[in-house]
Parts: C-alpha cells; sequence; structure tokens
C-alpha cells in the first residue's frame, strides 16, 4: 500500500501534440505567442488533457509517440532535456511510467510536476491482480472516471497560473460536456452486445476499468504491466475459457505484441474452436497524431465501437461522431 501511494504521488509521443482552443475569451494581459507555457506530458492521454485544458496559453510536447508502451518507456537523454525546459509536467502516475520514477522525482525539485492520478480515491482504483502493492494504472478507460483527471489538470494549471484560472475552468466545462456524451455513448453501444457474448479478451490487462464501467467480462492474456510475460499455464487456462464460453474473437493491441495472443488462437484451434482477432484496440497509446483516433476521444470511441461491432452489438456505422472509418 505504501508504494501505490509514493508512486502515485511522486514527481515523458516524441513530437508535438497541437493545442486546443475553447472556452472563455483570453484576459487582457494574455502573454505573448512567445512567452506560452512550455508544457511536458508524458502520454497521449495525458497531453490531450493537457491540450484542452489551456487552451492557446500553452505548448503541449507529448514525450511518447502512438507506438510506444509506456509500461517499458525509459527517458533518453534528450527526453530529459526536453523535459527540464518544461514550465510544469504531467504524468499518469501509478507505476504506468515505472521506468521514469527517479527522473521525475529528480524533477519535480526544480519545477512543477503532477501526477493526474493523485485527485483519486483509492475506493476507485483496481488493485493490479499480479502485484498488490500497485493499482491497475489504466483509468482513461473509464471516461467517467478519467473526466476526474481533467479536474487534476485544471487544478495544476490554475495553481501555476492563477491569473487564467477562469479561463482554465471555462475550457475544462466544455471539454467535461463531450465527455460525459463520450461516455453515455459508450455505455449505449457495449449494452447492445448480447449478454452470453460480453467477453472481451486482450493482449493485455489493460480493459478492466473498462470492463467494470460498461459491464463487460475482460481477461488480459498478459498482465497488467506488459512486463509480465504470460506463461504457459495462463495460456492454457486461457484457452480453456474461450473454448468453454464459445467466444469467437479476440481482440489486438496496437503497443503490445501478439505472439501470446497468437498462442491463444493457435491453443483454440487445436481444440477445433476457431478464434479470430476481431481488431486492434488502443490500450496505452492513442492513435497516430492528426487522426481521430489521435484524440482520446476518438480513441475510446474506436475501442468501444470495435468491441460491439465485432461482439455482435449495433453500433452506429462510423461511431460516436461518424468520423471512425466504415
Amino acid at each position: 500500500m505504501v508504494k501505490k501511494l509514493l508512486l502515485c504521488s511522486l514527481i515523458a509521443l516524441t513530437g508535438v501534440m497541437s493545442v486546443v482552443a475553447g472556452g472563455r475569451s483570453e484576459p487582457d494581459d494574455v502573454r505573448s505567442t512567445d512567452d506560452l507555457i512550455d508544457i511536458v506530458a508524458t502520454t497521449g492521454m495525458i497531453g490531450d488533457i493537457v491540450a484542452h485544458v489551456v487552451g492557446s496559453r500553452g505548448s503541449v510536447f507529448v514525450l511518447m509517440d502512438d507506438e510506444i508502451d509506456p509500461h517499458l518507456f525509459r527517458p533518453t537523454r534528450s527526453d530529459i532535456a526536453r523535459m527540464q525546459q518544461a514550465d510544469i509536467i504531467f504524468y499518469n502516475g501509478l507505476n504506468l511510467e515505472g521506468q521514469m520514477a527517479d527522473t521525475l522525482v529528480q524533477l519535480a525539485r526544480e519545477r512543477p510536476v503532477f501526477a493526474v492520478t493523485e485527485l483519486f480515491e483509492e475506493s476507485v482504483l483496481l488493485e493490479d491482480e499480479d502485484d498488490d502493492d500497485y493499482f491497475d494504472p489504466h483509468l482513461w478507460m473509464d471516461v467517467s472516471l478519467w473526466m476526474q483527471a481533467v479536474e487534476k489538470v485544471v487544478s495544476a494549471m490554475s495553481e501555476f497560473d492563477p491569473a487564467r484560472a477562469d479561463y482554465y475552468r471555462d475550457n475544462a466545462d466544455a471539454y467535461l460536456l463531450e465527455l460525459a456524451e463520450l461516455d453515455a455513448y459508450a455505455r449505449e453501444v457495449i449494452a447492445s452486445v448480447p449478454a452470453n457474448r460480453r467477453f472481451l479478451v486482450t493482449a493485455h490487462d489493460a480493459f478492466q476499468y473498462l470492463g467494470q464501467a460498461y459491464g463487460i467480462e475482460v481477461i488480459g492474456v498478459q498482465g497488467i504491466s506488459t512486463e509480465s510475460e504470460a506463461g504457459l499455464e495462463d495460456i492454457n487456462s486461457l484457452v480453456n475459457f474461450i473454448v468453454r464460453n464459445q467466444i469467437t474473437a479476440v481482440f489486438a493491441e496496437t503497443t503490445v505484441a501478439d505472439r501470446a495472443l497468437m498462442a491463444v488462437i493457435e491453443g483454440a484451434a487445436a481444440q477445433g474452436h476457431e478464434v479470430l482477432i476481431g481488431g486492434e484496440l488502443f490500450s496505452d497509446a492513442m492513435g497516430p497524431s492528426g487522426t481521430w483516433e489521435g484524440t482520446y476521444i476518438g480513441m475510446i470511441d474506436h475501442n468501444v465501437t470495435t468491441i460491439a461491432r465485432t461482439l455482435g452489438g449495433s453500433p452506429p456505422p462510423r461511431g460516436f461522431r461518424g468520423r471512425l472509418s466504415p
């Protein structure tokens, strides 16, 4: 339990995330373009929140791109130098960026560093089934929970730049309305899947919050951290579960190798049961920058729409905002 609390309070996509403007008009003493707040976020999901909240007042740089697994990410010298230039840093916490812990502690001695998960009560966090010293860090899979992360960013930015607290609050409120609509959409489309088909088998255990929020049983081939490896016993047990429940589709992930998933498919085939890959989901990273799936809303839209369609539900052909590929 001590580790859980410490890692949350400790004080990162190579590239620049576009900043989203919105909300109230700028104060009269608005800074010049050259005086934007320089912000670094570790993951795209964090960067997307920050960009919505800071609007035109900040430049958001995201360390990990859409192909990077944050569980395994080790910052390079250039990454550390980039963070040292930042005015403020945001990261997920709960050991998601476990290889960065020491670096974040060092940086926090020189500038504000915030874990967005600091806001959450332990009662809403799921435990890591493989290590009870840690919590599951994948909170963004439950949109209603991730809305609380927005509040953490608003609080941090208002503390850092109090003259624009109202501006940040208005931007956040506009974004939260969109997220509330997304949450309702996710509930609706997953509920459209027949009850006896609500099984989500994925490459690693990143979807438990999604399962709890939207009523679908989730089974990962690997554990919560992709540093863990699925053993033969784990794979055989999952194969037996799939055959017993007549599950016909499993899901790959964009940042996780599918070797273990293929072993599950082959194991089911050896028992005379055909299982297909029903699609590729975004788990620890969003889609490519500049695409709909490269936003948090687009990421969740893609995931829940793909899951529902594959498992026999009835989502709209092009998803939440009509922007997914047919």
